[in-house]
């Protein structure tokens, strides 16, 4: 019998300022944001539903929830893993995001992962 958790789904969440859709005269900045998923469990699992708070550099929290992400709701086998790219815009140069996804395994356990905070910040905001 092994120790390993049946499920075990790691969050790795890369942003990026998009200076080309932003207009910081106008107070918009935009960025990406890469998440890779990375199945380590002992079984299968899909992403149905998301939640973000996402916080500007005034301390403004906004929360989102739907249905999957990107128009998907991706399966992942043991050992797979999904990667989506998504976006953000704020009225600062600085903003945080955090959440969580709900997952249901193929047993039909539900449960949920967590999306660590990351910060999306123009080059140079932060040392």
């Amino acid at each position: 019998m092994s120790d390993q958790a049946p499920y075990q789904i790691d969050v790795l969440p890369v942003p990026h300022y998009l200076a080309e859709q932003s207009d910081p005269a106008a107070g918009r900045y935009v960025f990406a944001y890469t998440i890779t998923l990375h199945n380590r469990g002992q079984r299968a699992a899909t992403l149905i539903s998301r939640h973000w708070i996402i916080t500007d550099g005034n301390q403004q929290v906004q929360e989102v929830r739907g249905l999957g992400v990107v128009g998907e709701q991706p399966r992942l086998e043991p050992g797979d893993s999904y990667r989506y790219t998504s976006g953000s815009s704020f009225e600062t140069p600085l903003g945080t995001m955090r959440g969580s996804y709900q997952m249901l395994g193929d047993d039909g356990e539900r449960f949920e992962i967590e999306i660590p905070e990351f910060v999306l910040a123009i080059p140079g905001k932060l040392h």
